[in-house]
């Protein structure tokens, strides 16, 4: 036997059914502080630290990187 269920409801109405908590403040919150990274744009200092959470041995991943990126621009030296 097989029953099927259509439940016709918002998202938000879903989200409540569930029981699962409102994160929509964190959302504007996360989408200003995008919003405002856009428009200062990107320095130096915000890639550094992005390669820096993600760089799996610390210095000497950092040290990849940045060997990456001088063979990418065409400044490492030979």
């Amino acid at each position: 036997m097989k029953i099927s269920v259509d439940v016709d409801c918002t998202p938000e109405e879903a989200r409540r059914f569930m029981g699962l908590p409102d994160l929509s403040s964190v959302h504007e919150i996360y989408l200003g502080k995008m919003k405002r990274t856009i428009e200062e744009g990107i320095t130096p200092d915000m890639v550094s630290n992005l390669i820096q959470n993600w760089a799996p041995m610390g210095e000497a991943g950092m040290g990849v990187w940045r060997q990456l990126f001088d063979q990418m621009s065409g400044s490492a030296k030979k």
